[in-house]
């Protein structure tokens, strides 16, 4: 029984001593990267507006903004949001439609939202400075382990890593990973790998360079520019020609698609607008007055109650779609010009203030377009 036991046992230790083994030479791998992806984005990273004299604050917010939105995107929005809330007390007081008119046009509502809701508790816990600590960044609202992370090294100094997309996809290829990056768990282990070889100085520099190279290099969709890499040598989906099967990731959901009727009502030189309710899709937003489905003339009169007499004019508007991260909607649509007032039933908002004073979603910016 004891010699069965012995044998059990080496068979043990040789499997711990072979994984060991190989988790050591991932680790001389990550690091051997690591140290080149620091000197690569040292000497040539991008010039872009939150990296001129960065601050806690001015990184926060473009982290926020960066969030499935592209760079150039991003700019003239971070530009005029920084110019009129330039720190977090005068953002933890900002007028609710002040805030979304800032934001108008970048989606993802609830990030603007969860800013201001960040900046008052910093205001109240904090002397409104952001917290130093990954730990306590991560109990303010809308920040999560990558955005704390980003914070915490490159603000702050903190050896923690920020792992998003970019950093998933550049690493499944450096390793020729066949692990589902949607997966948490993978997601767990890669942060795990980095915060053992993450340098105690300057451990931003590492976070960003492996953010740069996907964004810039390592790119989705199989089109990476290898030749350009600087960590090629040590890359193995490269040396495997894997770069265009790599990385794994789940299929979304389908969204589910929804027909919708919008209108533009005019009277004068006001328009008829609504807002949405304090909770779901685009809540508190302002829209266009719109309802379910793809209405005939005939039923609009119905679903408006507006009477044929009252229309000085009706012309039919473009069809419109909407991808929302979940459901996508299809509308079509109506000008609608009218002979007497909007009635309590709208927002009478003079044209020009849609530019200035109403938040609109981009869901209906191929109608507010035709508003003139």
């Amino acid at each position: 029984m004891d010699m069965y036991k012995s044998q059990a046992e080496q068979g043990q230790n040789g499997f711990n001593k072979a994984r060991k083994t190989a988790e050591d030479g991932d680790l001389n791998r990550l690091k051997a990267a690591a140290a080149l992806l620091t000197s690569w984005y040292d000497a040539s990273h991008r010039t872009l507006p939150w990296r001129e004299n960065p601050t806690a604050y001015s990184i926060w917010i473009s982290e926020i903004m960066l969030q499935q939105t592209r760079i150039e995107a991003v700019k003239p929005y971070y530009d005029r949001f920084m110019k009129e809330l330039p720190h977090v007390t005068s953002l933890a007081s900002v007028e609710d439609d002040r805030l979304m008119k800032l934001w108008e046009g970048l989606g993802y509502y609830n990030r603007a939202r969860n800013l201001k809701k960040a900046a008052q508790i910093m205001v109240c816990e904090y002397g409104g400075d952001l917290p130093p600590k990954y730990k306590e960044l991560l109990k303010l609202p809308g920040i999560g382990s990558y955005t704390a992370g980003a914070i915490a090294s490159i603000a702050f100094g903190e050896a923690v890593p920020a792992v998003d997309g970019n950093v998933l996809r550049v690493l499944s290829r450096i390793f020729a990973s066949r692990e589902d990056i949607s997966r948490q768990q993978v997601k767990k282990h890669w942060e795990e790998m980095l915060l053992k070889i993450l340098p105690e100085t300057s451990p931003g520099s590492l976070n960003q360079g492996i953010m740069e190279l996907g964004e810039t290099i390592c790119l989705p969709n199989g089109r990476p520019v290898c030749e350009s890499c600087p960590v090629k040598k040590l890359c193995l989906a490269f040396r495997d020609r894997l770069t265009e099967e790599l990385p794994i990731k789940s299929p979304p959901k389908k969204r589910r698609i929804e027909e919708r009727t919008v209108c533009i009502l005019e009277y004068q030189d006001k328009v008829g607008l609504c807002k949405r309710p304090d909770t779901g899709l685009l809540a508190s937003l302002y829209e266009l007055p719109n309802t379910e489905g793809h209405l005939t003339r005939e039923e609009i009169f119905a679903e408006f109650d507006l009477k044929k007499e009252e229309i000085v004019q009706m012309e039919n508007l473009p069809e419109a779609k909407h991808i929302f991260s979940h459901v996508e909607w299809r509308m079509i649509g109506y000008r609608i010009v009218l002979g007497r007032p909007l009635g309590k039933k709208w927002i009478s908002a003079k044209k020009e203030e849609l530019k200035t004073i109403y938040p609109l979603p981009n869901a209906f910016s191929r109608y507010t377009k035709l508003i003139k």
